[in-house]
């Protein structure tokens, strides 16, 4: 059963949060917060800007609609490249063949962005990593596909498997490089968090992205980000595109004053639209937000209840600074809760992740981030197990009979 802490058990009361308790849900990874200052108006038919440190949401537009991702998949072939690089299952002076179907499909033969990889030749990981993130080469993703899965229809199962494992439930995948195909779908949402997901996880890999340009075979090709020729500190990511249908996307993230921000937007008309769009909405959130620390790091943020240990309750804290994104000057109060699943069964590690804590400004939810353990706990003396045993099981009669008095 899922029961909620007063966030008033916190060591600190910051200025301006009002601390109550209300509401019960377990939420998932992909569940994001709101800051939702929405004064701006977006011509993206999808779109989701977000602050990378907190998460919070700072404008969103059917930012759940199933679209077509384009080249923009390459960034979920370039996230299952990195983890097999930092498992240590691959390395970037590996070596990959590029077979015939790779060559025809996405090299020179099919008139698509590609790296323009020679028949039979061969190609180290590192260069295939540039040509797929700066050349947008169809044929890159298609040789890194084939050298870690054997073929590409497995490479794509597997990012399918990896993206869900991960949380991005929306991802689908049955190719590496974008076509368009039934099974090849994201949302605006979830891309946004595989950005966030790639920049934190692979610092050292994520500076492929913002390359201005590379050369292969003698062919020079600027990256295809129209962000990195602005100067609004763009450092990354891809841009899609495949027909008038599905429209232009992109996927960027800029960084201003320490603030990393990320937008994701699919279904624009134009090439024009897209960078016109993508450099307004960035301007727009850096201009527009200012982040505040609710809890210093190593705070207590509150308590969840225990059974049968040594304590009632163990303290919880965050993995940081607690920081929110509000409207700059605003003087909302925020109210919060501390939401897991529970009691909790002693005994109980430290640092072991158990709740989430959430914020809201008035209708709109501001924060939602994983707690942990501060400290270790171990089991309650005989008595003590005895009395929370007891306990229990009087609330769940209580729960019980609450239930058959309302379906009554």
């Amino acid at each position: 059963m899922s029961l909620i802490a007063l966030l008033s058990k916190a060591g600190r009361r910051p200025s301006g949060l009002l601390l109550l308790c209300a509401g019960v849900a377990l939420l998932s990874f992909a569940s994001l917060s709101t800051a939702q200052a929405q004064s701006y108006q977006s011509i993206a038919p999808s779109i989701l800007l977000m602050d990378a440190d907190t998460h919070t949401i700072l404008f969103e537009k059917a930012s759940d609609k199933s679209s077509v991702p384009a080249s923009t998949s390459k960034m979920m072939t370039a996230e299952f490249v990195f983890n097999e690089i930092a498992q240590g299952r691959l390395r970037l002076d590996d070596e990959f063949a590029v077979s015939e179907y790779a060559w025809r499909t996405g090299g020179a033969p099919s008139r698509g962005s590609s790296m323009f990889l020679s028949l039979n030749s061969h190609a180290r990981v590192e260069d295939l990593i540039r040509g797929l993130v700066i050349d947008s080469g169809n044929d890159a993703a298609i040789v890194l596909a084939e050298g870690i899965a054997g073929t590409e229809g497995n490479f794509a199962a597997r990012m399918t498997e990896r993206a869900h494992e991960l949380g991005f439930k929306s991802l689908s995948f049955q190719n590496a490089w974008g076509k368009d195909e039934p099974g090849q779908r994201v949302t605006a949402r979830d891309m946004a968090l595989l950005a966030g997901h790639i920049i934190k996880t692979y610092p050292d890999l994520y500076r492929y992205f913002g390359e201005k340009e590379f050369t292969w075979n003698k062919i020079r090709q600027p990256n295809r980000n129209p962000l990195l020729n602005m100067d609004i500190g763009a450092d990354g990511l891809k841009t899609g595109y495949i027909d008038e249908a599905s429209g232009y996307g992109l996927v960027g993230s800029a960084v201003r004053n320490g603030q990393r921000l990320i937008v994701a937007m699919y279904g624009l008309r134009t090439a024009k639209d897209r960078a016109d769009e993508a450099r307004k909405i960035l301007q727009w959130g850096f201009n527009s937000f200012e982040s505040r620390t609710v809890f210093p790091a190593d705070d207590v943020v509150g308590g969840a209840k225990l059974y049968g240990g040594a304590l009632s309750e163990v303290p919880l804290v965050a993995d940081g600074p607690v920081k929110v994104l509000l409207p700059r000057g605003s003087q909302d109060r925020l109210q919060g809760k501390i939401v897991y699943k529970g009691p909790l069964i002693a005994p109980i590690e430290a640092g072991q992740q158990v709740a989430r804590l959430q914020l809201m400004r008035g209708q709109n939810q501001v924060l939602d981030i994983p707690l942990f353990t501060k400290e270790a706990v171990g089991q309650g003396t005989l008595p003590s197990r005895a009395f929370d045993a007891s306990l229990e099981l009087g609330q769940g009669l209580f729960r019980k009979y609450i239930l058959k008095t309302n379906q009554n």
